[in-house]
C-alpha cells in the first residue's frame, strides 16, 4: 500500500475539522507552524492543494474536503479497532475526563479511597473544558452533568464520540447515571447567624450570588421552592460554580449550592443550608465509548463511583 505520511495526514484531519491551524494545534498540543508544515508536506506528497489560504480564512478545497471525510472515517475506524483490543486486557492505566468543579470538589477528595483499593491502577484526570473524543484522545471515561443520556448532540455535553462532526450526530457512548443534582441555598455561618427570623424575606435582605453561565438557576429554585423571588438583578455575579461557593464561604451572600458538590462544605460547617433543597433537572453521568466498560480498570472505577454514591452496583 502506498500510504501518505500518516502523521501529516493526522494533523491535516484535525485542521480540516476545525478549518484552523491554530485550533488544530491546541487540540494536538503542538504549534500552529507544525500543523502548517505537516499540511504542506502532505500537499507536496499528493501534488495538490488541500486548503485555500486567505489572510484570516482557511477553507478546504474540493480535494481537501474529499480527503477530510475519508481521513476522518479511517482514523475513526482505527480508534475503534484499537479500543476493542485494549478493552480485552488490563493496562494498569485509566484516563478520566471531568469538569473542573466536579473533579476538585467531589472526585479528588475521594480518589485516595480508589487508589487504596486499586494500587496498581494509575489514574490521570483531564479537566479541559473543550469537547473530547473519547477513543481518539485516549480518554477512557468522562463524567458529565447533563439532563440525560444523549442519543444525539453528545458534543453539547462536552464529549464527542469518534467521528462526530456536528451536534446532530448520534453518539454510540454508554451512559451510567451516578447521582441526581439537588439545589440548596448556602451561606457562611457568620451570615446565617445574623439573619433574623429566617423567613423567605431574608432573600431580599441578603445579596444573592449568581453564576453567569447558569443565570436562570435562582429563578428556577424560587419557583420550585414556592417562594416569591426578590429582585434577581441585584447581587454578586461570578462566572463559575466554584467561585460562587468561595464567595459564599467568605460571607459575600447566599449562593445556590449544588449537591453533591457542596456536600463537603456543609458537612464541615464551612457553609450552612439557608433554604429548602429542591431537585434539579440535571444529573451526573459516567460516559464511555462502546467498548470502554469491557476493560478491567473501567469496570472497577465504575463500580467504585457507584458505591461512593450509594448506588446499587449491577
Amino acid at each position: 500500500m502506498k500510504l501518505p505520511p500518516l502523521n501529516s495526514l493526522r494533523l491535516f484531519e484535525v485542521a480540516a475539522r476545525h478549518e484552523s491551524f491554530k485550533r488544530a494545534a491546541e487540540e494536538l498540543h503542538v504549534t500552529p507552524s507544525a500543523v502548517s508544515h505537516a499540511v504542506r508536506a502532505l500537499e507536496e506528497w499528493l501534488g495538490t492543494e488541500l486548503f485555500h489560504r486567505g489572510p484570516r480564512l482557511l477553507t478546504l478545497t474540493a480535494a481537501g474536503s474529499q480527503l477530510a471525510v475519508s481521513a476522518n472515517q479511517a482514523f475513526s475506524l482505527l480508534a475503534s479497532a484499537t479500543e476493542r483490543v485494549r478493552a480485552r486486557q488490563a493496562t494498569g492505566t485509566l484516563s478520566v475526563s471531568s469538569a473542573p468543579t466536579f473533579a476538585t470538589r467531589w472526585l479528588l477528595p475521594r480518589l485516595p479511597r480508589f487508589a487504596a483499593q486499586n494500587p496498581n491502577i494509575q489514574v490521570s484526570i483531564d479537566t479541559s473544558r473543550v469537547p473530547v473524543e473519547l477513543s481518539r484522545e485516549g480518554i477512557d471515561l468522562a463524567i458529565r452533568m447533563t439532563r440525560g443520556p444523549k442519543s444525539a448532540g453528545i458534543k453539547s455535553a462536552g464529549i464527542k464520540s469518534a467521528g462526530t462532526k456536528s451536534a446532530g450526530t448520534k453518539s454510540a457512548g454508554t451512559w451510567t447515571r451516578l447521582v441526581e443534582e439537588m439545589l440548596v441555598p448556602a451561606c457562611a455561618p457568620t451570615v446565617w447567624a445574623r439573619i433574623e427570623g429566617r423567613t423567605p424575606a431574608m432573600f431580599s435582605a441578603l445579596p444573592l450570588i449568581h453564576v453567569t453561565s447558569v443565570s436562570q438557576e435562582w429563578a428556577d429554585w424560587f419557583e420550585s421552592a414556592g417562594i416569591e423571588p426578590p429582585d434577581l438583578e441585584r447581587g454578586l455575579r461570578v462566572d463559575t460554580i466554584e467561585m460562587s461557593m468561595e464567595a459564599a464561604a467568605h460571607g459575600l451572600g447566599i449562593a445556590l449550592g449544588r449537591k453533591p458538590l457542596v456536600d463537603e462544605e456543609l458537612a464541615h460547617g464551612r457553609l450552612v443550608e439557608a433554604g429548602p433543597v429542591v431537585r434539579a433537572n440535571t444529573s451526573y453521568w459516567l460516559v464511555g465509548s462502546p467498548h470502554a466498560f469491557e476493560r478491567p480498570e473501567t469496570k472497577l472505577f465504575r463500580r467504585w463511583l457507584l458505591s461512593e454514591f450509594g448506588t446499587a452496583v449491577h
